[in-house]
Order: C-alpha cells, then sequence, then structure tokens
C-alpha cells in the first residue's frame, strides 16, 4: 500500500483540519489517551512510536509524562503531521515526526530498536490484509519484551454502540470497519506473534466503543 491510498483521518465524514474538535467531542478522546499513556507508562530512555500519529496528540501526552523518553510519531499524511509540528513547537515539546505507513516501520526505524509501539483509531480504517501487515511491522521494530498499546474500536458488544459504530462505517466504509466490530483485533495481534493480548479496557463512545488492548512482543 503506497502513501496515496492510506484513508484520511476523518474518512469521507470531514476534513482533515476539524480532526482534533470531532475527536475530543464523539470519541472522548481526553479519557481513553490518557488510559493509554497510562499502559505505556513511559521511562528515562526509551523510545516510544506513535504508529498513525495524526495531528499529535498522544504524542505530546507521551512527552509531557516522561520528557527522558524519546517519542517519534509516524503519519502518512502531511497536513496533519503539519499540525502536529505547530501543536509541537506551540507547546515547546520535543517529539520527532516521520512521514511513513504503519506497514513500513522496519524502512523508518531499527529491527528491535523500540520499546514501546503505540496506535490509535487506525487499524479500523485498513483492509484486512494492511492490519496484518501493520502488525507485524510493530512486532519487527519492536525489542523484545517490548510493549504494545493500541486503542482502538474493538468488538461492539451492545445493540446501542453496534448502532452508534454505523457513524464510524459511514465514514471510512463497512468492509474495513467490520472486522474490528466483530472483535478480530485481539486474534490478529496473537497471529502477530504478541504475547499476553488482553482487552484491558472499554471506553463507551458516541461513535461506538472504544478498546484498549495490550500485548507485548515474544
Amino acid at each position: 500500500m503506497t502513501e496515496r491510498t492510506f484513508t484520511p483521518a476523518l474518512g469521507r465524514f470531514a476534513p482533515t483540519r476539524f480532526y482534533d474538535p470531532v475527536v475530543a467531542t464523539v470519541a472522548r478522546e481526553r479519557v481513553w489517551r490518557r488510559l493509554v499513556v497510562a499502559r505505556v507508562a513511559p521511562r528515562p530512555g526509551e523510545l516510544v512510536v506513535d504508529v498513525g500519529c495524526g495531528t499529535g496528540s498522544l504524542a505530546l501526552l507521551l512527552h509531557a509524562a516522561q520528557p527522558q523518553a524519546r517519542v517519534i510519531g509516524v503519519d502518512p499524511d502531511d497536513q496533519v503531521l503539519a499540525r502536529a509540528r505547530r501543536k509541537a513547537d506551540d507547546a515547546g515539546a520535543a517529539p520527532q515526526w516521520r512521514v511513513g505507513m504503519g506497514d513500513t516501520l522496519p524502512a523508518l526505524l531499527e529491527a528491535g530498536s523500540v520499546d514501546a509501539v503505540v496506535s490509535t483509531l487506525v487499524l479500523h480504517q485498513c483492509p484486512m490484509e494492511m492490519k496484518r501487515a501493520i502488525l507485524a511491522s510493530m512486532a519487527t521494530v519492536l525489542r523484545p519484551g517490548g510493549r504494545l498499546v493500541i486503542a482502538d474500536y474493538g468488538l461492539q458488544r451492545t445493540r446501542l454502540m453496534r448502532l452508534a459504530f454505523r457513524v464510524v462505517q459511514f465514514a471510512d466504509g463497512t468492509q474495513d470497519t467490520q472486522p474490528n466490530a466483530d472483535g478480530v483485533l485481539p486474534s490478529l495481534m496473537s497471529e502477530a506473534g504478541f504475547q499476553d493480548v488482553r482487552e484491558a479496557e472499554v471506553v463507551p463512545t458516541a461513535t461506538g466503543s472504544i478498546s484498549l488492548y495490550t500485548a507485548r512482543r515474544e
């Protein structure tokens, strides 16, 4: 998959410039982003990579949580990375930003060099083969014992959450999003070689429930 074929941050729902206010309003961003940071728990000297970092909100939170960790945000969209850079400059923060797709991490980072990988609201937008390729790419760059934390739309357990999730499916398409709603991510993480895969949190939102998945590289 090339950089020209990624799904924009808000799919066909709205232009990228509206991403931050939309996610903050309807997807309870502050709640699950802080849960992600707590699960990652970055340590001094660690390398933490945010795959599909978007406008940089999570990367900035990770940097704030541990300024002595090295944080790199990766995204294929120049527009959102430009916003991420501006936000980092305004905050006086120092994450690094790299243009790239989630399945090309080994071309951007040394294999086995990363202590923790995070990704939020990315995999639900991807075709099944790309979901698998991104997870395999994450496993390659993580060191043995390295941590993986994913926050994304997972199993939609109730009728209300399935109904709410239709908004996401309108924006990003049913074919790519339905496997997430059916609960496919834990099995894909295990297939990619991750151990101790578990759904650590479930956060209901106006657009469906967002699951927080944790795992480690063997």
